[in-house]
């Protein structure tokens, strides 16, 4: 149950920070230009708490913690006869400049937000691994790289750690594009290697990507110990625990937890059990498990089902060898630089799948967010901090595209609005908002089928 329990409480502890924070940009910017709010809430649906300011706000927490609004004054939504007065406060009232810095407000607000989290992540400092090259495989291997090299810019691109030169390298491989890698080798010697990413395979699954591009950290080592043991599966029916050290498969060696596939994949079949021993409590014993076929792994480069005894690895902690740790001034213009660092990768990944460069697979949904929300939260502080500025940014991001019912399509309709000199008509308007309902629950829709894909393949 902790399983379900953990990632649904981070992902309402995540959508409820962000959403208060880009709907309180839009609350106290009205405030400030004297647009009348009638509520502000976080969430939809019935209401768990509300209570009014001295201004007359109504200030409301949702059941549905997927999203949240600030109901401001609006001349034609006012019933019956206010007075000259009651209409001083009225959105719809205040001149095209300040519509947009209202409307605007909310995805500024989390631009700040991300800022803001990553100053505080390179204060604290953000542990990461060094860019050093521990294997070197596929099309690296065809341009030249060497085990032991440390990538220190990537398309004129200055990187310090090794998700730094990842995600530089993710762009140029989606877009097929030869890049330019600067490496020093063991001796201090530097080198401009061209790494020839127009050579990967057009139909390759994204995926695989960095397996296809075939630059790896040094590995690491994973104890062969079995963290979970699923109910049904083929382990649980012969007898394996979780905390059992695997020593050896079908009579090879285990001596980490990478092993373990290879082995199973290699010894398995349907007539004939594997003898799987484990060391428990200081003694090792034999169990004969009698190994089921799976579905493919999607990240493949073949289609063979794999086999499976229904095991898990037990979490290790990943050991970092680099931190990236500043003074206030320079983590402040470190984090700028980093946010111009995740919006450009952002937009570039946006761009690619409008254009079918890139997979709409790559989109994920509350599921997704669930997951990565616990997964972060569980890492502590910094990976926490890291995932809401991300989130924050895309939520940024996605806002401000023009499309009706969001910041962006509201923002479009004023600049339309200062060019002609007078707003769109109603019916345009309600017809707009029709099409971005439709455009929204559509990518909520497609956003939601990658994520049942993946937790199901």
């Amino acid at each position: 149950m902790s399983h379900i329990l953990g990632p649904v409480w981070w992902l309402i502890v995540t959508l409820g920070l962000l959403i208060t924070f880009h709907e309180y940009g839009h609350f106290v910017v009205a405030r400030r230009l004297g647009v009348k709010v009638l509520k502000f809430s976080v969430g939809f649906g019935p209401a768990l708490w509300s209570r009014f300011d001295r201004h007359g706000t109504q200030f409301v927490i949702a059941a549905i913690p997927l999203g949240g609004y600030v109901k401001m004054l609006d001349t034609r939504e006012v019933e019956g006869t206010v007075g000259p007065t009651g209409l001083a406060g009225a959105f719809d009232r205040k001149s095209v400049g300040a519509r947009m810095a209202i409307t605007a407000a909310g995805p500024v607000f989390n631009l700040a937000f991300t800022i803001a989290a990553l100053w505080f992540v390179f204060m604290i400092g953000k542990p990461d691994l060094q860019p050093l090259i521990g294997s070197v495989d596929h099309v690296a291997a065809s341009s030249g790289f060497q085990v032991g090299e440390r990538i220190t810019a990537v398309g004129g691109r200055t990187v310090d750690t090794w998700s730094n030169a990842i995600g530089a390298l993710a762009g140029a491989g989606l877009d097929r594009r030869d890049v330019v890698v600067d490496v020093v080798d063991a001796q201090g010697t530097a080198h401009q290697r061209t790494l020839a990413l127009s050579k990967l395979p057009a139909d390759v699954d994204e995926r695989r990507l960095p397996v296809e591009i075939g630059l790896a950290p040094p590995r690491q080592p994973i104890p062969p110990v079995i963290g979970d043991v699923s109910a049904d599966g083929a382990a649980a029916k012969a007898g394996l625990a979780p905390g059992d050290r695997i020593v050896s498969i079908a009579g090879d060696p285990i001596k980490d937890w990478r092993d373990v596939s290879d082995a199973i994949q290699k010894h398995a079949a349907a007539d004939r059990p594997l003898e799987v021993s484990v060391e428990r409590d200081g003694r090792v014993q034999a169990f004969a498990v009698m190994p089921k076929q799976g579905e493919p792994d999607p990240g493949a480069a073949d289609a063979k089902p794999r086999w499976l005894i229904g095991v898990g690895v037990k979490p290790v902690e990943l050991l970092y060898d680099a931190t990236l740790r500043y003074g206030p001034l320079a983590a402040l213009g470190k984090a700028f630089s980093e946010t111009w660092n995740q919006t450009r990768d952002t937009l570039g990944l946006l761009g690619r799948m409008v254009t079918g460069q890139a997979s709409v697979k790559n989109l994920g949904g509350v599921i997704s967010i669930a997951q990565a929300a616990d997964s972060s939260a569980q890492g502590g502080l910094v990976w926490f901090l890291t995932f809401l500025a991300a989130i924050s940014l895309s939520l940024a991001i996605l806002n401000l595209l023009p499309i009706p019912i969001l910041d962006g399509g509201g923002l479009l309709y004023y600049l339309i609005e200062s060019i002609k000199g007078s707003p769109l008509s109603d019916r345009v308007q309600i017809a707009g908002q029709y099409v971005g309902l439709v455009l929204l629950v559509g990518l909520m829709g497609l956003a939601l089928y990658n994520d049942i894909l993946r937790n199901v393949s």
